[in-house]
């Protein structure tokens, strides 16, 4: 619905603008001292509103361009955003996983030293040979 609308008032548009241009030329309509950065301009006025409707038609392209961009943009900084909640959930599932193999692991000692000792109640000295479930980079 709205690209039907926006063709319309394109449509308009440039009935206006033919209808502007051929209604303000001919001899009758001359420009005099019309200077635009140093340029004069010279001819009719509708010559005149033609290079305005070129002017404006060059401004909505560069306007375009400039929207088309930003949005390009901010989709790249969306799928980063998300890219990273991603990251941060797979390192906290992680983390969780290492902590309950932490946490078996000490149940596992506590367990064994309870079970380990002699007669008297006393503990045996632990085993030496059971390997750190943390590792040198923590």
């Amino acid at each position: 619905m709205i690209i039907i609308v926006g063709l319309v008032f394109l449509v308009a548009a440039v009935v206006a603008g033919v209808a502007g241009v051929l209604a303000n030329s001919g001899h009758t309509h001359t420009v005099t001292h019309f200077a635009v950065l140093g340029y004069h301009v010279t001819g009719s006025t509708g010559t005149l509103f033609l290079y305005g409707i070129v002017v404006g038609a060059l401004a909505m392209l560069g306007l375009s361009l400039l929207l088309a961009g930003a949005r390009r943009t901010s989709r790249r900084g969306r799928d980063a955003r998300r890219g990273l909640a991603r990251s941060h959930r797979e390192t906290a599932a992680v983390r969780a996983d290492r902590d309950d193999l932490i946490s078996q692991r000490d149940t596992a000692r506590a367990y064994t030293a309870s079970t380990a000792s002699n007669g008297d109640g006393n503990a045996a000295a632990p085993a030496t040979d059971v390997p750190s479930a943390r590792t040198s980079a923590e």
